[in-house]
């Protein structure tokens, strides 16, 4: 067999045999743009158009090692007057200027057990009150996770299974390089000679311990310092084979040896580039397209395209605050030139944390409990960095420096002629987009594919979502006078994602218990009629006394009052359990409910439409099936209805596919959804967050997606896309407006749900305010009812002569108060 039909069947089963890759060591014809080419489409199977980095501070704990291998500055003996161990004073400052600067990872790296060769790191440990390095290290990662957040990632050199499990507890992942699985390295002569942690066996046993214990880990090999390329392959190999047993290899680093000033290397040759471009292809050949295959940029600052070409996907840790104390005098490169120069290879640079996102995603099997929490609340649903503070409902800005829709043709083009970026450079996007723009249905990958988008590929989506936005909608952006209701705020069920709900069962008691009586709900309505509502959408907990009788008796109620309004109320979730309280069917239980007035129902209780998700978010709400059939069985008795998706916690980009396949499919059944409603978790006072079991919601750039995906998946069946300028913010529902939305929602007049989570954004937009944010980005406004027809003149002239509300009246719910507990002691 050829070395080319070797490589056009690995690309077919994704990845080199270990006999193939042995004979591709051997074989000096093998063209390396060739093998390059092989190893760069590898990579882009598994991941696209993304090359990452971790924004990290160096913090070197202690530059004693009892090894002395023979190329090494960054170990040395005791020095007069200098301390052996960094002080935990000193630690925390180089963390607190990392978290500063926007790090995520401590980077901790130190020699190797120093107290086995040195008295002066023995005393310096006693000092301290430690028997072992490693000891004194848990500590310091650990106060570095406390006080700062920052994610300890630990390279304390050969451990134990003890070690490893006590490191575990305190950092989100460990390394160890194992360099070179060549034995006669260690020799006389050799570059590892006298430095018993540098056997292969030794430091491969390290690697296994920790994929026994279910530590994500890093590893890879050292070119350059004597091996040959079949070692290289081996060793390699070595690694694949541990990977392959126990899945926690998160990253193979090749890096190539530096020669140094002072050690007994200094005059030995370095590898030149095309072996370190060989090397990182076959490793990315050897491990397949999902494996994060690493290159330290400092280390060929002139060749960052050439590594990119070559198969990598990764820039490892880059520190904006610290030098790299293990080669010195290679500078970090500019973190803007690093983009430049990744750009200039056709691909994004997104920053990551310690622990990589495929781990990330899966907390319970590779994360201490201790780790959790930290790890969520910086990461985003893919599992990469938060890159900015913007939090849904807080009051934060849209971030600095994102500009909506950025023209196809103003954006730069590749530095390489020979790279392609933008729509031409992703045959696959730019599909998906047009068959979207056509109204075919997209399939899960397709919509997964674009909510991963970062970068031009943002932009570009957007940019299709709102040119489809334009075609179908035009220039207007719609609104709706309207007054929201929340009858009450007790409720049995115990949703992990509210704040609002109260009761003797409820875990946040941000305000009392109260329980709307008719005559409350019949004056907010008639208020909310004299200040030109058309609309009032009433919703609330579930009551544990309330029955469908309550639903009907609201909806009689209104219509009394004002009988031309628009009854907009109660989620699938009170259809069925009102339904379930009086015996009757669901279908029934709507027919009743729209003789007694209701008009249409809002789309909530949806949550995420995927049983995966509600089983951790509300696991005695309904199920997805169940919120499905009320809808259709809503849509045919005539009631039209919104549909929501709240998400930003705990769920996945396949969870949100899910969700818009399964409205796609229940819309082009019935024709019943008016639009879609994208609702981005506000964290701030839920217990689910306030535990440490969710994310801080969607990012900015998720939460604009969401938006412009709707937009695309479901059309042409859903052609209202609506943004919530309570949870997005004025500017951030301005921005939403230009990439796929079309409706601006409610002026609330009152609003509850989203204030009890820590939402700052008000209670009322009022008309004024709603079309002034309009006509700022030179759109057409319009008032319109709930079912989109335009507003009746006098309801427009009342909405705009309405005077201030009166103060409501929350009729207190006493009875589902929690008692205070007396004092002990």
């Amino acid at each position: 067999m050829t070395i080319g039909e070797s490589l056009d069947r690995a690309f077919v089963r994704g990845r080199l045999a270990a006999d193939e890759a042995l004979a591709l060591a051997e074989d000096d014809g093998m063209a390396l743009q060739s093998l390059m080419a092989a190893a760069a489409e590898l990579r882009d199977r598994g991941h696209g158009d993304l090359v990452s980095y971790s924004p990290k501070v160096f913090i070197p704990l202690t530059q004693l090692c009892r090894d002395v291998c023979h190329y090494c500055t960054f170990a040395h003996p005791p020095r007069p007057g200098e301390p052996v161990y960094l002080g935990a004073d000193e630690v925390l400052a180089i963390a607190r200027a990392g978290a500063a600067a926007g790090c995520h990872e401590a980077l901790f790296t130190l020699g190797d057990k120093p107290e086995l060769r040195y008295a002066a790191a023995r005393e310096a440990l006693a000092q301290l009150g430690h028997g072992t390095t490693l000891s004194y290290l848990a500590k310091m990662a650990g106060l570095v996770l406390r006080e700062t957040g920052l994610l300890p990632h630990l390279n304390p050199g050969v451990m134990t299974r003890a070690d490893i499990d006590a490191l575990r507890r305190v950092s989100a992942s460990q390394g160890i390089m194992l360099e070179c699985a060549a034995e006669r390295l260690g020799q006389r002569g050799g570059p590892h000679f006298g430095s018993p942690d540098k056997d292969p066996a030794v430091r491969l046993a390290t690697i296994r311990i920790a994929g026994e214990a279910a530590v994500p880990f890093t590893s890879g090999i050292l070119i350059g310092i004597g091996e040959t390329r079949c070692e290289r392959v081996e060793s390699l190999l070595a690694l694949r084979d541990l990977n392959d047993r126990y899945g926690h290899i998160q990253e193979i680093i090749i890096q190539n040896f530096r020669a140094k000033p002072g050690t007994r290397m200094a005059e030995a040759p370095e590898p030149d580039l095309d072996e370190h471009l060989w090397t990182i292809a076959v490793a990315r050949l050897l491990f397949g397209p999902d494996m994060n295959i690493q290159a330290p940029p400092n280390l060929n600052p002139a060749a960052l395209v050439e590594m990119i070409a070559a198969g990598i996907n990764d820039w490892g840790g880059v520190s904006p605050v610290t030098c790299d104390h293990v080669n010195p005098e290679a500078p970090w490169p500019a973190l803007d030139r690093l983009a430049r120069q990744t750009a200039a290879a056709g691909k994004h640079l997104v920053p990551r944390l310690a622990i990589y996102p495929a781990y990330a995603r899966e907390p319970q099997g590779w994360l201490d409990p201790v780790l959790r929490a930290p790890v969520l609340r910086v990461m985003d649903a893919e599992g990469f960095a938060r890159p900015d503070n913007w939090i849904a409902g807080s009051g934060s800005l849209p971030p600095a420096g994102i500009a909506p829709l950025p023209a196809l043709g103003e954006r730069e083009g590749p530095a390489d002629p020979r790279i392609k970026s933008g729509k031409e450079g992703e045959p696959r996007l730019a599909a998906i987009l047009d068959r979207a723009a056509a109204g075919e249905p997209l399939s899960e990958a397709e919509i997964v594919r674009l909510f991963q988008v970062r970068g031009s590929a943002f932009a570009q989506v957007c940019e299709a979502a709102d040119h489809l936005r334009r075609r179908v909608n035009g220039e207007i952006v719609s609104y709706v006078v309207t007054r929201n209701i929340n009858y009450t705020n007790v409720c049995y069920f115990r949703c992990q994602f509210c704040a609002f709900s109260k009761g003797k069962l409820s875990e946040n008691l941000r305000g009392r218990p109260y329980d709307l009586d008719l005559a409350e709900i019949r004056r907010r309505v008639e208020e909310a009629w004299e200040r030109g509502a058309t609309e009032v959408c009433l919703q609330g907990g579930i009551h544990p006394e309330y029955t469908g009788a309550t639903y009907l008796s609201v909806c009689r109620a209104i219509k009394e009052a004002v009988p031309g309004i628009h009854v907009h109320a109660f989620s699938p979730l009170e259809i069925w359990q009102g339904a379930k309280t009086l015996g009757r069917t669901v279908p029934d239980f709507l027919r009743e409910l729209k003789q007694a007035g209701l008009s249409s129902l809002p789309g909530t209780a949806a949550e995420i439409l995927d049983d995966e998700v509600r089983a951790v978010i509300c696991p005695d709400k309904i199920k997805t099936a169940q919120w499905l059939e009320v809808m259709e069985a809503a849509h045919a008795a005539g009631l039209r209805s919104t549909v929501t998706i709240m998400y930003g916690h705990v769920e996945r980009y396949e969870h949100w596919a899910r969700h818009l396949l399964r409205i796609r499919a229940l819309q082009s059944r019935t024709g019943g959804f008016t639009e879609f409603v994208p609702l981005p978790f506000v964290p701030m006072e839920t217990p689910i967050y306030l535990k440490g079991r969710a994310r801080r919601g969607a990012t900015w750039r998720e939460a604009v997606l969401m938006h412009a995906v709707a937009r695309l998946a479901l059309h042409p069946g859903i052609t209202n896309i609506q943004t919530s300028w309570v949870k997005m913010g004025s500017a951030g529902a301005a921005f939403c407006l230009r990439a796929g939305a079309n409706d601006l929602g409610g002026t609330l007049m009152n609003e509850s749900i989203t204030r009890a989570a820590g939402a700052v954004h008000g209670q009322e937009m009022p008309p004024e305010a709603m079309e002034e944010t309009i006509r700022a980005i030179g759109r057409i406004p319009r008032q319109r009812t709930t079912l989109y027809a335009d507003a009746p003149a006098a309801r427009r002239a009342a909405a705009f002569a309405a005077a201030p509300l009166t103060d409501p009246i929350n009729t207190p719910a006493r009875r589902y108060e929690r008692q205070p507990q007396p004092a002990v002691g």
